[in-house]
């Protein structure tokens, strides 16, 4: 019901910071993840949508995670938000990609590291270093401004732990290491949310018929049935009897 829905927002300067925040509301409450809204600078904000009390409570949840952080930048819920207000902010276009986006991930069902660094060189190098320490895949890179890149791994939550701890010596030796989180058991609406590279997406495809197949089906739905001659039929001696 309109009467009884809300919006929740948290903000951090971090995005696995705000990854590990929306994991944090997800589990916490009945609520829908919308997505994420960036504007630069490192700041980005996470999305949920639900009934009042349950945003309510996942807010509080999720903020409480970003604090343990120190990324905590604000947080928000907006009950009964005018329809008008979801139609022009990102919030509704969100919604309706995310309902008809088609495809499935090959990583799904994985867990996830995240290893944020400021510099794009230091990303590259924990990248390298978490895929040759451990079997884990790349499954995609996020930019949120202010230098911050993220590196995104999906793989068994062992291998992913040992991956992450090896990027962050790496990142470290060459630049700067600003975030790391690891999701052992992300939901659904936490994995459509998070960007993966085209190469991971497996897309619907209809069922091809062969060719003959349809050919004859082409020549039956245009041949005529011709129906048999009743006066040609030859009918028995004992029915002419019975007649």
């Amino acid at each position: 019901m309109y009467s009884e829905s809300a919006l929740g927002l948290v903000s951090t300067r971090s995005f696995p910071a705000i990854v590990g925040t929306a994991d944090m509301m997800l589990k916490s409450a009945a609520v829908r993840l919308v997505g994420y809204e960036k504007i630069g600078s490192g700041y980005c904000t996470a999305i949920v949508r639900g009934r009042i009390s349950d945003v309510r409570l996942a807010v509080e949840q999720g903020a409480d995670v970003a604090e343990q952080f120190g990324e905590l930048v604000a947080k928000t819920v907006i009950p009964r938000p005018m329809p008008n207000l979801e139609l022009i902010l990102p919030i509704s276009g969100q919604l309706s990609r995310l309902a008809s986006e088609q495809g499935t991930s090959r990583l799904s069902n994985l867990a996830i590291g995240l290893l944020e660094t400021r510099g794009f060189p230091a990303m590259v190098g924990a990248a390298d270093a978490m895929l040759k320490s451990a079997d884990v895949l790349l499954s995609s890179y996020e930019f949120i401004g202010d230098g911050l890149c993220t590196v995104i791994i999906r793989g068994q939550t062992a291998d992913v732990a040992v991956a992450v701890e090896a990027g962050m010596h790496e990142a470290e030796r060459i630049g700067e290491l600003h975030a790391v989180m690891v999701i052992p058991r992300p939901l659904e609406d936490l994995e459509d949310t998070l960007p993966v590279a085209s190469c991971w997406v497996e897309k619907k495809e209809p069922i091809a018929l062969p060719i003959n197949l349809r050919q004859t089906q082409k020549e039956l739905v245009g041949q005529q049935v011709e129906l048999p001659d009743l006066q040609q039929i030859a009918v028995p001696e004992e029915v002419e009897r019975d007649g």
